[in-house]
């Protein structure tokens, strides 16, 4: 699980004339050597684990190559899984290198078309937990992962993992596994074609898995391939893992991490050009009120019915085009209600499947949420409306020592006005070992016929056992002042780090972004600001005890404005985070907060005056291990807020009934008053969700949302039967109900209700 560690911020933890497509960018990088000492190839199974950077010579574990039948079915009992011997797991946690308390053999192989392997997970009659069967759904059970990190690059990997119910989990690894300073460490939005098999018998439960080469991407040199593999197993019950290789708990999220993954070589692998082409087909019936109506009007209703394309063609085993036609994202579920009670946005993050494919070629992080490229900007609208997106297309991959990645989509534009195009490019290298330099170029075309540029340069250094960021872009917007100087439309960000969960951590940061900086393609929450950034972390592993591991830090944090250099915001921060034993996490943090107003901003029922404010508050959240059958989150905030005061809770209860039935309700309560003024805000959010399946193929999913602050609910419900990988059958219905009854008839539907049925199928397959 991802689990947040600050707390008081806030609730964000989110005619088709004149306008061509975009033209060609051309990125010139100084080309760096490579850093990094060569690699010893040795035969066998056994050898030694990586060592620790810098401490010396790594060797590469040459994988098995497979052979003889394997019947595809779960139960690795065929001879060819008997011959291999099994990979020399340890105990990962919660004590490392302590006797596993089950006895795990994983086996990995490859052939010509697959990466294989094989799990063999003892345990006692009635131990083994399973409580999903939906595609993409972890709810606490037990789990086979492997992290493979294709290109050894030592940052990005994929993560593949199935549960004893044969359920697939896929993701993209991002960052070596690191939440830092806005850079998310996985991406579980990612999707490919692979598949999985398991048996569960009174010994344990059982597992086969099999990746299509062509899902990877990988260099081949001299007919060898050379990646990075982890494989591990998970207990829920006992919340505990066995990983290989040996790598000790000693950072977040450590058993994900590429940097630690052993080397593995893979020979007389050819290149991977695959071909999938994905039509879709869709009808449904929309049915819309006009919002800014006087008088109340009967709903119009639009039937629709369109269909549209995906292809995704390897160019090369490490390169990859995909093409989308006429691109609708209706499956996608409905973002997640959020309350603002700042002044600053909220951030969104994508979830359509076209964005994320090796979608950490993309990333330019600027810090927070901040990002010069978000792709939530293409084909959605401010408010989150889709808008009609014609068709786009998408490289990335790796060409020589260069990770390239390029992207232009062509959208529809305001009625009566010109198309918008969007285009990206993005190239990056790894230097100095596990440094990197690259640069990003973004355009948008705008439906006015003017043009939006945004570019920037960065480079992470590796010092040891820390790393230094260095980030520069700049922002040339059509109608840009012409008094705006180039420092003006300048972002800039200065980040260094120590990562690690033995004992002391720290980071350290400096941002300037100017009053013209504006990334038309991009995300900021402030303007015009100079930030500072500090935090100093003690982590140990109690021996024994409630504790599995303790952390204490603490953060402070500023934001000046660059037009007279007062102060606008300022965060002190002591936390104290710890796992529990029995899988539980739990959350302490106390804060001390200036915030400087210096334009007066509305909330639901309230107005906070210009001013300068000094707070205190107090944040907690207990976070339940989900493999139990009654797990949820608790979540307070309570203190100060600008001159009032706010009491926020959040109880999150979810109950899984069985494999095929879970329920979840979440209330949250969000209240501020401001004696000096009589106001008062109530910002409650409630939702109600239940996730049902028959088995693996027929899925549903349905939840309501309820905002008090807007008095609208909304629904969304699925239904996903899957025929096969690739092969979707979905039917949905959205509707949003404005709740306030300007009209005064009681005896009509109150106030605004948009609703929208539909029905689609996607079909992949290789011609």
């Amino acid at each position: 699980m991802e689990r947040t560690e600050g707390g008081g911020d806030g609730e964000t933890r989110m005619g088709r004339s004149g306008v061509g497509w975009s033209l060609g960018v051309w990125i010139a990088l100084a080309v760096l050597p490579v850093g990094g000492a060569g690699q010893e190839v040795r035969e066998g199974s056994a050898a030694p684990v990586r060592s620790a950077p810098g401490a010396g010579e790594a060797t590469v574990l040459a994988l098995p190559r497979i052979s003889g039948g394997i019947v595809f079915d779960g139960m690795p009992d065929e001879a060819a899984w008997t011959a291999l011997e099994p990979l020399p797991v340890v105990q990962h946690w919660p004590d490392f290198g302590a006797p596993m308390s089950r006895r795990t053999e994983i086996r990995v192989a490859y052939d010509d078309e697959y990466l294989w392997a094989s799990g063999r997970f003892y345990e006692e009659p009635g131990e083994v937990a399973g409580n999903s069967l939906q595609r993409d759904r972890w709810d606490g059970d037990d789990a086979f992962d492997l992290i493979i990190d294709s290109f050894n690059d030592d940052q990005t990997a994929l993560k593949f993992t199935t549960t004893p119910l044969g359920i697939l989990l896929d993701g993209e690894v991002l960052n070596d596994a690191q939440w830092s300073a806005g850079v998310p460490a996985l991406n579980n939005d990612w999707n490919t074609f692979w598949a999985a098999e398991t048996t569960r018998t009174d010994e344990g439960w059982f597992a086969e898995v099999r990746i299509p080469l062509s899902s990877l991407g990988f260099d081949v040199s001299d007919g060898k391939a050379v990646m990075g593999l982890i494989a591990a197993r998970y207990l829920a019950g006992r919340n505990e893992k066995h990983i290989f290789p040996a790598i000790p708990p000693d950072w977040d999220m450590a058993d994900h991490k590429p940097s630690q993954a052993r080397d593995v070589v893979l020979t007389g692998v050819e290149e991977q050009a695959p071909l999938w082409v994905t039509p879709y087909a869709l009808a449904g019936v929309d049915r819309t009120r006009d919002a800014d109506a006087e008088t109340l009007r009967p709903p119009e209703v639009d039937v629709s019915r369109d269909v549209g394309m995906d292809v995704k063609y390897g160019l090369s085993s490490n390169l990859t085009l995909d093409l989308t036609v006429n691109t609708d994202f209706a499956q996608v579920e409905s973002d997640a209600l959020l309350v603002n009670l700042d002044r600053f946005g909220l951030f969104f993050p994508e979830k359509r499947q076209f964005f994320q494919e090796r979608s950490s070629t993309f990333g330019f992080a600027l810090g927070e949420d901040n990002r010069l490229f978000h792709s939530r900007t293409i084909g959605l609208s401010d408010e989150g409306r889709p808008l009609t997106i014609f068709g786009g297309a998408r490289l990335t991959g790796r060409v020589g020592a260069w990770d390239l990645g390029a992207l232009t989509m062509q959208v529809d534009g305001a009625e009566g006005g010109l198309d918008e195009n969007a285009g990206v490019v993005r190239a990056s290298r790894r230097v100095l070992g596990s440094g990197q330099v690259g640069g990003m170029l973004t355009s948008r075309v705008r439906t006015d016929g003017g043009t939006d540029l945004s570019m920037g340069v960065d480079a992470r250094v590796p010092l040891g056992g820390e790393i230094l960021t260095l980030q520069v872009a700049q922002t040339r917007n059509e109608g840009d002042a012409t008094t705006l100087s180039a420092l003006d439309r300048t972002s800039a960000r200065l980040f260094w780090e120590r990562r690690t969960l033995q004992g002391i951590g720290y980071d350290a940061s400096l941002t300037y972004s100017g009053p013209g900086y504006d990334p038309a393609l991009g995300f900021e929450a402030r303007d015009d600001f100079t930030a500072t950034q500090g935090r100093l972390a003690y982590v140990w592993q109690p021996e024994g005890g409630r504790f599995d591991r303790v952390r204490l830090q603490a953060v402070t944090r500023s934001f000046w404005r660059n037009e007279d250099g007062s102060l606008e915001s300022w965060l002190g921060r002591l936390q104290f985070l710890t796992d529990l034993a029995g899988g539980h996490w739990f959350n302490l943090t106390g804060n001390l907060t200036r915030e400087d107003v210096a334009d007066g901003f509305e909330l639901p029922g309230a107005v906070v005056e210009s001013g300068t404010y000094w707070g205190a508050n107090l944040f907690s959240l207990l976070d339940l291990n989900r493999a139990r059958t009654l797990t949820g989150v608790v979540n307070l905030w309570t203190g100060q807020a600008f001159d009032g005061y706010r009491f926020s809770l959040r109880v999150e209860p979810q109950v899984n009934f069985s494999r095929h039935l879970s329920v979840s309700a979440s209330y949250n309560l969000h209240r501020l008053w401001f004696p000096d003024r009589d106001q008062r805000v109530n910002a409650d959010l409630a939702v109600l969700r239940v996730r049902a399946a028959l088995d693996p193929r027929l899925s549903g999913e349905a939840f309501v949302q309820y905002s008090a602050a807007t008095d609208a609910l909304s629904t969304n419900f699925r239904v996903r039967y899957r025929f096969g990988e690739g092969r979707d059958l979905y039917l949905v219905l959205d509707e949003a109900r404005d709740l306030e009854n300007r009209h005064g008839l009681d005896d009509l539907v109150l106030g605004r209700t948009d609703r929208r049925l539909l029905l689609k199928y996607s079909w992949a397959f290789q011609p």
